[in-house]
């Protein structure tokens, strides 16, 4: 049921607990600025919309305002010297990564996330980098929940929206299956079953669950 389809993951939480690290650098950006830190728990409920977002909303439950975009590049530049310092993977991804379809080993990234990649990923298993912030345009993608950043990445990996598959760790990530029609796995997230996605609790699950869905959607799809 695997053979053909298009496996597309989401890295930060995913198959990287990213949290510790992104933690710091935020709090890097608040405290040089007189804000006080915050929890690595409060990152991971704000980062889901991007890093952007997750220092708008930080200031917000703060009750404090300040130069964003200063704050982001105070956020970038530190993450990215310090990146992949205490970030670890979750349980067996890459053994998951290395058994699954040739086309299910292209890592849709960022460029900060590029290096979160290359430090704990085999290089053999990237085979492309995609950037919302590529100097080349035919590479742009629409930002997590638009539809067009999942479709698009398969569409990039040489792969049909009909036949793929998301495995995320957040509402947003099955908010832009949602909107692209594509079967979604929520891993080690509850609140995923809320959301009428498949949800897995280890990657040993991954393959059960993936060809269940991917049947699934094969049906409707022929149906339609």
């Amino acid at each position: 049921m695997l053979k053909g389809a298009t496996i597309v993951f989401d890295l930060d939480g995913t198959l990287v607990d990213t949290a510790p690290d992104l933690t710091s650098a935020l709090n890097h950006a608040l405290t040089r600025r007189g804000h006080v830190a915050v929890s690595a728990a409060t990152v991971r409920s704000a980062v889901g919309l991007g890093i952007r977002v997750m220092i708008e909303e930080t200031l917000r439950r703060l009750g404090a305002s300040d130069d964003v975009d200063e704050m982001l590049a105070e956020f970038l530049a530190h993450y990215e010297a310090n990146i992949a310092r205490e970030s670890r993977p979750v349980p067996a991804p890459s053994g998951c990564l290395s058994a699954s379809p040739p086309k299910a080993q292209r890592l849709q990234s960022a460029p900060t996330s590029r290096n979160v990649s290359a430090a704990y990923f085999s290089k053999s298993l990237i085979s492309k980098t995609i950037s919302r912030r590529s100097q080349d345009v035919t590479l742009f993608l629409p930002s997590k929940p638009d539809p067009g950043h999942l479709t698009g990445t398969i569409t990039l990996a040489g792969g049909d929206p009909s036949n793929a598959l998301m495995i995320g760790d957040s509402d947003v990530d099955v908010m832009t299956a949602k909107a692209a029609r594509v079967p979604i796995i929520g891993y080690a997230m509850t609140p995923l079953a809320e959301l009428k996605a498949g949800t897995i609790d280890h990657f040993d699950q991954l393959h059960a669950c993936a060809a269940t869905l991917l049947g699934t959607a094969m049906k409707r799809h022929a149906r339609s």
